[in-house]
C-alpha cells in the first residue's frame, strides 16, 4: 500500500507539470439551479482513476495552480492517501469558484465528491477514507465536512490569527456532529445528491458555503463534521495580506446584499441549530459588540479584519450608491 502511494504521488506531480488542459467553456451543466450565464474562462485537467471507475471524484478549482507551492503539496498528500479510487479535476482560471466546481462535477465520473481549495494541507492519510465512511454510514447525511486545525509550523502571527479569528480553526470533533463549519476547504457529498440539489450558485462572488448547506438542509440531509478528518486552511501570513481579505470579503458581502439579499445566511462559529436569517438592523447593531468583544478580549487581529470588512462593506455602497445617482 505505502508503494503504491508513493508511486501514485510521483504519478500525478509528473501529471501535473505534463498535463494537457481542456478548455471549459463548453462544459454542459444542465443541473445547475443559478447558473451564470457568462462562458467560463477557464481550462480543466482530469486525470483519471488508476483502476477502473473511481469511487470520489477529487475536484480542485484554482486560479494559478501554485498558490505558493501548496497545490503542489496538496497533490503530494492526495497521493499518500489510503484511497486511491479516484479521479482529479482541477479546473484552473475561472474566477467563479461555484462555476469552476460545476463544471468539474458535470464530468465527474465518481460516487463522491470531494471539494479541496488548492491551498488545503490534508493533516493525515485518512481524510478521504474517513469521509466516505460516514457517508455511507449514514444516507441522511448530505455534506461531510472536516477540521481545520492550526498546522504544527504555522507562524506566530497565522497561529494567533486562526485562533482569534471565529471559524477560522476548533476543536476537532470526537463524534459526527451537525456543524455550520463544514466547509469547502474540505468538503465531501454524493455526486448525485449536489446536482439534484442544483449544484453550486454560480452567481455568487461570496456565500457559497452558507448557500449550499442550506440547500442540503432543505432537501432533509444532514451537514456535518467528522472525527478524524483533520485539515489545515491557513489565512494569509501576514496583517497587510489578512485585511486585503477582509476588505474584499466586505466589498463582496455588500455586493450580495444588494443583488441577491435572498441569500444573505448566518454563518456561525458553534456547532449545532442556528437561526439562519437575521434582520439587516440586528446585524448592524451587533457589529459595535463585536468591535468592543474584540478589544475588551484583546483580540485586535480579530478587531482590525472585523474594520477592514466593514470599511469594504462601505466602499461597495458608496460605488454601488454612484452607478445609481
Amino acid at each position: 500500500m505505502r508503494l503504491q502511494a508513493e508511486h501514485r504521488m510521483r504519478n500525478l506531480l509528473e501529471r501535473f507539470h505534463q498535463a494537457s488542459w481542456q478548455a471549459a467553456r463548453d462544459i454542459e451543466r444542465a443541473f445547475v439551479r443559478h447558473r451564470n450565464p457568462e462562458p467560463s474562462p477557464g481550462r480543466f485537467w482530469h486525470e483519471p482513476a488508476e483502476d477502473g471507475t473511481p469511487l470520489v471524484t477529487i475536484v480542485i478549482p484554482t486560479c494559478d495552480a501554485d498558490r505558493g507551492g501548496y497545490f503542489a503539496q496538496l497533490l503530494g498528500q492526495l497521493g499518500r492517501q489510503t484511497v486511491q479510487a479516484y479521479e482529479l479535476m482541477v479546473v484552473l482560471g475561472d474566477p467563479r469558484q461555484g462555476r469552476a466546481i460545476n463544471i468539474a462535477a458535470a464530468l465527474a465520473q465518481g460516487r463522491y465528491l470531494l471539494i479541496l481549495d488548492d491551498d488545503t494541507s490534508l493533516a493525515t492519510t485518512e481524510v478521504v477514507a474517513k469521509l466516505v465512511a460516514a457517508l455511507e454510514a449514514s444516507p441522511e447525511i448530505g455534506m461531510a465536512g472536516g477540521n481545520n486545525v492550526i498546522p504544527d509550523g504555522a507562524t506566530p502571527f497565522v497561529r494567533r490569527a486562526m485562533r482569534q479569528i471565529p471559524r477560522r480553526s476548533w476543536a476537532p470533533v470526537t463524534q459526527v456532529t451537525d456543524s455550520d463549519l463544514a466547509e469547502h476547504p474540505c468538503l465531501m457529498m454524493r455526486t448525485e445528491e449536489f446536482k439534484a440539489v442544483g449544484g453550486e450558485n454560480e452567481l455568487l462572488p461570496r456565500g457559497l458555503d452558507p448557500y449550499l448547506r442550506e440547500e442540503f438542509r432543505r432537501a432533509g440531509k444532514r451537514v456535518v463534521l467528522v472525527p478524524g478528518v483533520l485539515y489545515s486552511h491557513l489565512p494569509p501570513d501576514t496583517l497587510n495580506g489578512l485585511l486585503r481579505q477582509y476588505f474584499r470579503n466586505g466589498r463582496q458581502a455588500a455586493f450580495v446584499g444588494h443583488h441577491f439579499p435572498q441569500w444573505i445566511i448566518e454563518t456561525p462559529a458553534n456547532h449545532g441549530a442556528f437561526t439562519a436569517r437575521i434582520p439587516w438592523w440586528r446585524r448592524v447593531a451587533r457589529f459595535p459588540l463585536r468591535l468592543f468583544m474584540g478589544l475588551a478580549r484583546g483580540r485586535l487581529i480579530w478587531l482590525s479584519c472585523e474594520v477592514a470588512y466593514a470599511v469594504g462593506y462601505l466602499v461597495e455602497r458608496g460605488t454601488w450608491g454612484k452607478s445609481h445617482a
